[in-house]
């Protein structure tokens, strides 16, 4: 790609994750471990991107009260993300992850963002307008508010469509559904659950079956992007669809943003063949789930794990 990819978040957060040897409520455990990065879908999907030699710019709203310790939190990446975040007044909400190592559980705790503010909105709308061009690659990732905000959320989604960008869309629930109706999508990244929330039925975990329930957005969206768990993912068109997975069955690490660096692969693929752009997002989320995206070259993980790849008539 000759032009930077883009990602775009709406409700970016901080990750904080607690490691305890026991945790139940009413105690007080000291923390074996505790890290705090700079996070939400979008970044974490220019986060793969930069591992694998991918450079992209890093947009959306962030606070102003924190935008400093984020920027000093991602430093490393400096040399391939370019962050242009639009700061809002506030913080960046916090997303909290406990784990409790004995008994092997977790718990989420998750934040409510308030920096998309009307002013906050028209101004990052006003930075995407001049930074997208035609032939943009731009990812919406993420929450979006769920009240009025949402109809401004949307706007600023058709204008990048408006302004000959390829827009990809990984959200859920009521944000999903507007952006698909309004049609100009080149991607969009549901797992099987939210596709069956935004066509309103359900759908078999069968690759024939969610091949033809996807084509029915086909009219509105150029690729649907089906992320299926350990049983890899289906790329789906008008006219061809793939069914992808990791050949070989490992037991995985870690399958937290797995779909963030499926959507990362599929963008950053140097190809146009929808083949090849499938076979390499899945084999970037298996490194992930994997554990290897922290030990491993991008390019040692693309020789280490094959897939099998079909495609599918309906």
């Amino acid at each position: 790609m000759n032009i930077k990819p883009i990602t775009v978040s709406f409700a970016p957060a901080w990750d904080i994750t607690c490691w305890a040897d026991g945790v139940d409520w009413g105690q007080h455990p000291t923390l074996t471990r505790q890290t705090t990065v700079p996070a939400g879908k979008a970044l974490n999907v220019s986060r793969a991107m930069a591992w694998m030699g991918q450079p992209n710019t890093a947009m959306g709203l962030w606070g102003k009260a924190d935008a400093e310790w984020m920027r000093q939190e991602l430093a490393e990446l400096q040399n391939t993300v370019d962050l242009r975040f639009t700061l809002a007044d506030g913080r960046t909400r916090q997303n909290v992850t406990i784990i409790d190592t004995r008994n092997r559980r977790e718990m989420h705790l998750r934040g409510i963002s308030q920096l998309a503010t009307p002013t906050a909105l028209a101004q990052l709308d006003s930075d995407l307008k001049a930074t997208v061009r035609k032939n943009s690659s731009v990812a919406f990732c993420g929450a979006m508010p769920e009240d009025d905000r949402l109809a401004m959320c949307i706007t600023i989604i058709q204008n990048a469509c408006k302004a000959g960008a390829a827009v990809a869309i990984d959200t859920s629930g009521d944000a999903i559904k507007k952006a698909v109706a309004l049609g100009g999508l080149d991607v969009i990244k549901p797992n099987l659950d939210e596709l069956c929330e935004l066509l309103g039925k359900t759908v078999p975990d069968e690759p024939r079956a969610i091949t033809a329930a996807a084509r029915t957005l086909c009219d509105r969206v150029r690729i649907v992007l089906v992320s299926r768990g350990k049983n890899g993912a289906i790329a789906v068109m008008q006219q061809q669809a793939f069914c992808c997975a990791a050949a070989d069955e490992r037991p995985a690490v870690n399958t937290v943003g797995c779909g963030d660096y499926l959507l990362a692969g599929f963008l950053a693929a140097d190809t146009d063949d929808i083949a090849g752009r499938l076979a390499l997002a899945v084999k970037a989320a298996a490194a992930r789930a994997y554990g290897l995206t922290e030990t491993h070259t991008w390019l040692d993980v693309q020789r280490q794990i094959d897939v099998n790849i079909e495609a599918i008539t309906v």
